[in-house]
């Protein structure tokens, strides 16, 4: 059943019951060096480990899960600039529907690569906001495929909340979670499952200088949305939705922001140190919990690495 509503308790458990066949319960990480610089205990959830290499998988699969399976015979349709797009492309090829995915026509090209691979069906499109909806609008006029936006669908909020769920039931006493947020579907679900399983921990959002509409929005107290973001982040270029952004506002402890070079330096930093390999958003909540050490000084604090889906022939580093 699609849910019409924010998920509550008994959906997020349900969500994680739907979809644990088909997803990785991935590990949950740790590293003396990095918790020594920061004075803390840092315990990384790593979505890089994923199917597909990102989070997204979660909210793909109960999204498809979710919606009765006439309607999805005609297949699914997004727009997404990558990791979204990939879940997806995968989510529908293994339930053997077809997926129609609009990217942008700058997404990296090894999401570009991914999406192929899983059978998704990509048209391109300038990239702006615009011309991502309105060509999506075209195509699932001419295919009767079913949307599953990447953030602003309260199913892929479950299905993404279900990260926290498995974080917090294997790491006890964590004071702070921090969570990248782009369009708020990650940040979204592990607020509502630290709201509903959990009275002390408190969910930090972590955005780039360059692409931080959740900030001004967070301390105007008023939607403003993504106006021309610049940022190596790319996954974290979209502007807050509808669903998500009463969600984030009304239970978001606070919003940081780091700037390119220090998301640059921590995805360098873990790469080294940890040997994982994870993108420049998931770098971003590990720059804040690097540069903002008074805060997080003595503090048990997760990170959600919300993904790994890195071009390796891009130069990040000098």
């Amino acid at each position: 059943m699609i849910l019409q509503h924010i998920p509550t308790k008994e959906d997020l458990l349900n969500a994680e019951e739907r979809i644990h066949n088909y997803i990785h319960h991935t590990p949950v990480l740790t590293s003396h060096q990095l918790n020594e610089m920061c004075g803390a205990q840092l315990f990384f959830k790593c979505e890089n480990l994923q199917k597909a290499g990102a989070f997204k998988s979660r909210g793909a699969f109960n999204a498809l899960l979710s919606i009765d399976k006439n309607k999805l015979k005609k297949g699914v349709a997004t727009h997404s600039s990558g990791n979204h797009a990939q879940a997806l492309a995968r989510a529908a090829q293994l339930l053997g529907v077809p997926a129609y995915i609009v990217m942008p026509e700058n997404a990296p090209r090894v999401k570009v690569a991914a999406v192929k691979s899983y059978g998704g069906r990509i048209t391109f499109c300038k990239p702006t906001l615009q011309a991502r909806e309105e060509t999506l609008a075209q195509v699932i006029n001419e295919t009767g495929a079913a949307e599953i936006h990447p953030y602003n669908n309260y199913d892929v909020i479950a299905g993404q909340a279900t990260a926290c769920l498995e974080l917090i039931n294997e790491v006890n006493g964590l004071d702070f979670i921090l969570s990248p947020v782009g369009g708020g579907g990650l940040l979204s679900g592990t607020i509502l499952t630290v709201k509903y399983f959990s009275n002390t921990i408190k969910v930090i959002g972590c955005e780039p200088d360059g692409a931080n509409d959740a900030w001004k929005s967070f301390n105007e107290k008023i939607f403003i949305p993504s106006f021309e973001p610049k940022t190596i982040a790319d996954g974290l270029l979209t502007s807050l939705g509808s669903l998500t952004y009463p969600i984030i506002m009304e239970n978001v402890s606070q919003i940081i922001t780091v700037s390119d070079q220090q998301i640059i330096e921590a995805m360098r930093l873990v790469w080294e140190r940890m040997k994982i390999i994870i993108e420049p958003s998931s770098a971003v909540p590990v720059a804040v919990a690097l540069f903002n050490t008074d805060l997080f000084k003595e503090k048990k604090t997760g990170i959600l690495i919300s993904g790994g889906n890195v071009d390796l022939g891009r130069k990040f580093f000098d």
